[in-house]
C-alpha cells in the first residue's frame, strides 16, 4: 500500500502485535529538508543575501545537510507515523516502538519501523435471535420533585437581612484579602463577592467561619490550604483572611402553587407544570432505555464471540482510558492528585480497576468488526452524507458547508476511512439489535422509584425543565438567587 509520501508493509507478530516497515519517498525527504532550511534561513546572516531571503540550498550548505536533515526528520516523524498507521488501516493499542534507520543520502528514501499492538481478531459467535431484556422507561418521582425544587431555587429571591446573623444556606456579600506571613496571596482577594454559606466553594473553614456574622462585621480567619488545592505552591500553607461582611441575605423561595407555575413557565396550573416536566423526564428515560438496550444487545453478542487478548493489550487500553480521564479532569481544572484524593485510591488501583472494562471494550469492538467483515457491511454514499449532517458545524465565516463538499474533501485528503468505519460500526450494531428478541422487563414499582438520572450515570440525558428558558428574568421583589453564583477567586 502507498501514498504520495510513504509506503508501508505490515507483518503480523505474536501477541496481537504488528511490525510496520515504512518507506518515506525521496521527494518527501527533500521537501521536509527544504522547508526546514527556509525556516532556519530567516534568522541567518549570509553576505550577499538579504535577511530572510537566503535560498534553501545556501542554508543547507552553510549549516550542513546532515544536521538539518536530522532535525527535519525529528520534526516530521510523528506525522509520518500517523500517515503510516492510516495507510495500513490499523486499529492500534498502546504506545509504539519506533526504530529509525540511517539518514538517507540525496535522492534516497528513508526507512523506519513501527512495532505496536493492534486490536485482536475475533471469531463471531451466534448473534441472531439473542434474547435481551429491555427495561420500561418511567418517571422517578424523586427526580420530578427535584426538578420542581430546582425551578423554585432559580426563581427564588434574596432578601437583605441587616439585623440577622448569617446562617447555613444564607448568602453573604463580602470583601476579603488573604495573606501568608504578611504577604498577599496571589489571587486571594475579592470585592463584593457573593457566597452561599455551605456551598463548599471556598477552602475548608472559610464559610463556616462566617456563620453568625452580621452585615458590617469584620472577621479574621486563619485557614490552611488543603493538600489537594489547585495551586501546588499554596498546599498546606496557613493564610490569614480578613473578611468584611457587606450584606447578609436569605433566599426566599416561591410557594409551589399555580402562581409559581405561571411565573416559571407560563402554565395555568401547577398540575400542568408537573405534567410537562414528567413528559420530558419520560422522554429522556426512553432515550436512556434505548441506549441501554442497544448496549445490552451488543454485550450479549460479544459474550458469544471467541476472543483472546494478551494482558499487555488490556493494560494498554486501560492506560489509554486513564489518560483520557486525566485530560478531561484537567479541562475542568482538576488535578490528578485532587481526583485520587477524592477517590481515596492510589493510581495503581484506579488503573487496575479499569482493566475489566478495557477488556470488554476490546471484545465489543472486535465483535462489531467481525460482523462487518462477515456480512460485508459497507456504508452507502447517502449514509456517509447523512452521518456528516449530524455533526456539520459552521466554518469561520459562519457558513454551514454542504455535507457533500465535506465528503469530497475527506476523500481528497485520504481521511475518509474513520467516517466509513464509524458508519459501518453503527450499521453493524443496528443489525444485531434488529435481529435480537426483545424481552420486556417488569414495570418498576412506582412506590420504590428508581435512581435519578444524575445518580444512574454521569452521561445521562438531562432535558431542561419546563419554563427553564424564562429563569433569567428576575422575580419581582428582589434579586434572583441564581444570579448570585460566581466562580471563586483563584486564591480561595
Amino acid at each position: 500500500m502507498s501514498t504520495q509520501t510513504i509506503k508501508t508493509n505490515v507483518t503480523e507478530l505474536p501477541e496481537s502485535r504488528v511490525r510496520v516497515e515504512v518507506e518515506v519517498v525521496p521527494e518527501e525527504i527533500e521537501r521536509s529538508l527544504t522547508d526546514l532550511a527556509r525556516k532556519v534561513g530567516r534568522d541567518l546572516k549570509v553576505p550577499g543575501f538579504r535577511k530572510g531571503k537566503i535560498p534553501a540550498p545556501v542554508v543547507i550548505r552553510r549549516v550542513g545537510r546532515a544536521s538539518l536533515l536530522d532535525e527535519a526528520v525529528r520534526e516530521q516523524l510523528p506525522f509520518w507515523y500517523s500517515d503510516a498507521i492510516d495507510e495500513a488501516r490499523l486499529a492500534i493499542i498502546g504506545d509504539p516502538e519506533i526504530k529509525r534507520g540511517d539518514l538517507p543520502q540525496a535522492g534516497e528514501s528513508m526507512h523506519f519501523t513501527i512495532e505496536i499492538g493492534v486490536r485482536p481478531k475475533a471469531k463471531l459467535g451466534e448473534w441472531r435471535g439473542l434474547e435481551v431484556e429491555r427495561r420500561r422507561a418511567s418517571v422517578n418521582p424523586k427526580e420530578l420533585e427535584h426538578r420542581l425544587q430546582t425551578l423554585r431555587e432559580r426563581h427564588g429571591r434574596l432578601e437583605n437581612l441587616p439585623d440577622r446573623a448569617a446562617e447555613e444556606g444564607d448568602f453573604v456579600v463580602i470583601d476579603f484579602e488573604g495573606r501568608i506571613d504578611g504577604k498577599a496571596v496571589d489571587g486571594g482577594m475579592a470585592r463584593a463577592y457573593p457566597l452561599e454559606l455551605g456551598s463548599g466553594k471556598l477552602i475548608p473553614g472559610f464559610e463556616s467561619g462566617l456563620l453568625g456574622a452580621r452585615a458590617g462585621e469584620q472577621r479574621v480567619l486563619a485557614l490552611t490550604f488543603p493538600d489537594n488545592y489547585g495551586n501546588p505552591d499554596l498546599r498546606g500553607e496557613v493564610a490569614e483572611f480578613t473578611v468584611d461582611v457587606k450584606d447578609v441575605r436569605a433566599k426566599i423561595l416561591p410557594d409551589l402553587d399555580d402562581d409559581f407555575a405561571s411565573e416559571a413557565g407560563g402554565y395555568e396550573t401547577l398540575d400542568e407544570l408537573r405534567e410537562e416536566i414528567s413528559k420530558e423526564l419520560l422522554e429522556a428515560d426512553e432515550r436512556r432505555a434505548e441506549r441501554d438496550y442497544r448496549e445490552a444487545v451488543v454485550a450479549a453478542a460479544s459474550a458469544k464471540t471467541e476472543f483472546e487478548v494478551p494482558d499487555a493489550l488490556v493494560e494498554a487500553r486501560a492506560d489509554e482510558a486513564w489518560a483520557r480521564m486525566l485530560r478531561s479532569l484537567s479541562d475542568q481544572g482538576i488535578t490528578k492528585e485532587a481526583y485520587l484524593q477524592l477517590a481515596q485510591k492510589p493510581e495503581e488501583q484506579v488503573r487496575e480497576e479499569a482493566k475489566p472494562e478495557a477488556l470488554e471494550a476490546l471484545r465489543r469492538e472486535a465483535t462489531i468488526v467481525a460482523l462487518i467483515e462477515a456480512e460485508g457491511i459497507e456504508p452507502t454514499e447517502w449514509e456517509l452524507v447523512e452521518a456528516l449532517q449530524e455533526h456539520v458545524a459552521p466554518d469561520e465565516s459562519g457558513k454551514i458547508p454542504e455535507p457533500e463538499e465535506l465528503l469530497e474533501k475527506l476523500r481528497k485528503s485520504g481521511r475518509i476511512t474513520d467516517l466509513i468505519e464509524n458508519v459501518a460500526a453503527r450499521k453493524a450494531v443496528d443489525m444485531i439489535v434488529e435481529a435480537a428478541v426483545e424481552i420486556q422487563a417488569p414495570a418498576p414499582d412506582p412506590a420504590a422509584g428508581q435512581p435519578s438520572a444524575g445518580e444512574e450515570r454521569s452521561d445521562s440525558v438531562e432535558p431542561a425543565p419546563a419554563g427553564a428558558a424564562e429563569d433569567s428574568d428576575q422575580p419581582a421583589g428582589g434579586e434572583s438567587a441564581g444570579d448570585q453564583a460566581a466562580t471563586p477567586p483563584p486564591g480561595a
